[in-house]
């Protein structure tokens, strides 16, 4: 932990004056950046004229008044959703739109229908990866989606009261989330049928000290978090977000945590040019993570703020004088982070830069997570591994059907430190979902003295581990196994290995599949090669410490623990819809299925 010093403290007060003139200077209106459609139109005529000789006149004011785009998204005008309004629109299904364009390159009659309705699910889950930039906000945005649908908060520092028909949830760490749901029938020894996913992706964290200044350019020290393609982290607009603790004057000292998330791109890791580097093409970009990785926040001159060279050193100097008297001469310490950057929190938190006690803060890339593909067919985003998991599990215990014949408790946990292994209090390999069953059995069941309550409890228990699969990637198919190379839009991902990396088993495998085959709603499967590394998942971990029967389930996905990901928006809908068919189905499905230990 640090606390900036009195000249820091000026320092970044004075760089948070500074950047406020400049933002209040700053000219908000731009030109526009995409031509109308009449030079569109006029300039694709001109193509036309040059092979048939003859030129179309530009469709009127009112005509491209009342001309349809293919999204709202698009700002009108460009060249891309523009067509020409006299063509009738072809009978197609429901949500389809269409765009004109023939092979010369002019507007004709030439049309391919191209889908424009989204699930909304899926729309849904940009908005949530677009507010969840760090585990911490992750866990902010899913608690606001569960006081909205009406459930609870608890504190795992008080004593619990719930009933049947109860909704509750609570969080660690303020990075994992903890929500479940009692049936109405509930029994004491009824089991939990519970989906887990993880909030935290692969990232760039900052380090305790990250003041790094070399080549007359002030850096950002950081440590890499988790397994990511570093590589894809570089060019591109950063920021930081996390989470800050704070002691402002206002509170009387007492030390309370904040948000932070800075919006606006800060830093960059730039490339070395090709021509400094003239056989990376061939072999292979391979940057060094402690010597390449730390991302350029100013330049020195620019920061204005950043030490001398000179004082590196916080020891202590003592000099004689000529009546031998000692004297001991202080050197300045060196700020354990840049004033400047200090200061873009401050301005972001409203509070003074002296305020700031310590903070846990991620470099995050700051393009808009959206839906993308000609066909609107595609999810382009960071985090999609695995907070694309962790919203369809909340989507689905709050759109399950209603609690009035559940026997059972429904379930939801995300963890933290996933990508790290686990092992930590808010991680799977904690206590966090052990401490919620044991809690919620003796709370529900209070006064019970029944032989082997959480034994049976678990006995009757299923887990979902939700993270996501490998979508087959049509530049490498080598690097999939030709039975089991799942695609988009096919269902969602049954994950298996016979070294245990997951923890499917055939039964739980069948009991996944028939819940969503009550409902209509397809499965794959997936299985790694043998001349290939199996990654792992929180299934095998919890698994093994709760005893709890499991299956390792996904949604396919690209580019994994790319800074830029993908998936399909139709996979979106029908995991969230999966995972609804298993909180609504579990009860009957595994009541029909015969306990593998009983002859």
């Amino acid at each position: 932990m640090f606390t900036a010093s009195g000249l820091g403290a000026m320092r970044a007060n004075t760089a948070m004056l500074t950047l406020r003139r400049r933002a209040a200077a700053r000219v908000v209106a731009r030109p526009g950046r995409f031509p109308s459609p009449a030079r569109v139109f006029a300039q694709a005529a001109s193509s036309s004229s040059s092979s048939s000789g003859t030129v179309s006149p530009p469709p009127s004011s009112r005509a491209r008044a009342t001309a349809a785009y293919d999204c709202s998204c698009c700002p009108p005008g460009s060249p891309f959703l523009f067509r020409l309004p006299e063509l009738a629109r072809p009978a197609s299904a429901r949500g389809v739109s269409t765009s004109t364009r023939s092979a010369s390159g002019s507007p004709a009659a030439l049309a391919s229908a191209v889908p424009s309705d989204v699930p909304s699910v899926a729309s849904d889950l940009v908005a949530y990866l677009n507010a969840s930039w760090t585990a911490f906000h992750a866990c902010a945005e899913s608690a606001k989606m569960l006081t909205a649908a009406g459930y609870t908060r608890l504190s795992e520092r008080d004593e619990w009261d719930l009933k049947r028909g109860g909704k509750y949830f609570f969080t660690r760490n303020a990075s994992s989330v903890v929500a479940f749901a009692v049936g109405e029938k509930y029994e004491p020894g009824a089991g939990f049928a519970i989906v887990g996913a993880h909030t935290d992706s692969p990232c760039p964290k900052l380090k305790p000290v990250s003041a790094v200044r070399k080549g007359g350019f002030l850096g950002v020290g950081v440590q890499t978090y988790g397994g990511g393609l570093w590589h894809t982290w570089f060019d591109r607009d950063l920021s930081v977000a996390g989470r800050v603790l704070l002691r402002r004057g206002k509170d009387g000292g007492r030390t309370t945590h904040e948000l932070v998330r800075v919006d606006r791109p800060i830093m960059r890791i730039p490339t070395l040019a090709i021509h400094l580097d003239r056989n990376v093409n061939a072999d292979g970009f391979k940057p060094n993570a402690e010597t390449h990785l730390a991302p350029l926040l100013a330049t020195a001159i620019k920061g204005e703020l950043e030490s001398s060279d000179g004082a590196l050193e916080s020891s202590d100097r003592t000099k004689t004088n000529e009546n031998g008297d000692e004297k001991t001469k202080r050197r300045k310490k060196k700020e354990p982070h840049h004033p400047l950057l200090l200061a873009v929190l401050a301005e972001e938190l409203d509070c003074d830069p002296g305020d700031i006690v310590d903070f846990e803060l991620e470099v995050c890339d700051t393009q808009p997570s959206v839906i993308g593909g000609a066909a609107r067919e595609f999810i382009y985003s960071g985090r999609l591994d695995n907070l694309a998991s962790s919203y369809c599990a909340l989507r689905a215990l709050l759109d399950a059907r209603p609690l009035a014949e559940e026997t059972g408790v429904r379930m939801v946990a995300l963890f933290d430190n996933e990508e790290v292994g686990s092992d930590s209090a808010a991680g799977a390999g904690g206590t966090v979902v052990a401490d919620a069953i044991r809690r919620a059995v003796a709370a529900l069941c209070r006064g019970s003295d029944e032989e082997g309550l959480h034994e049976r409890t678990a006995r009757n228990s299923f887990l979902v581990s939700a993270d996501m699969a490998h979508a087959l990637h049509p530049n490498y198919p080598e690097k999939h196994e030709g039975n089991h190379a799942p695609r988009m839009h096919k269902g969602v991902v049954v994950k298996h290995n016979a070294n245990q990396r997951y923890a499917t088993t055939a039964v739980t495998a069948t009991i996944f599949r028939r819940c969503a085959a009550m409902e209509g709603i397809p499965t794959q499967d997936f299985v790694v090669r043998n001349d290939m590394g199996c990654g792992s998942t929180i299934g095998p971990i919890l698994s093994t410490n709760l005893g709890i029967r499991t299956v390792d389930v996904g949604v396919p996905q690209l580019s994994m623990h790319s800074v830029r990901e993908m998936c399909g928006t139709e996979d979106i809908d029908i995991c969230a819809r999966h995972f609804t068919a298993f909180f609504d189905n579990f009860a009957r499905v595994d009541a029909d299925v015969d306990d593998v230990d009983m002859p």
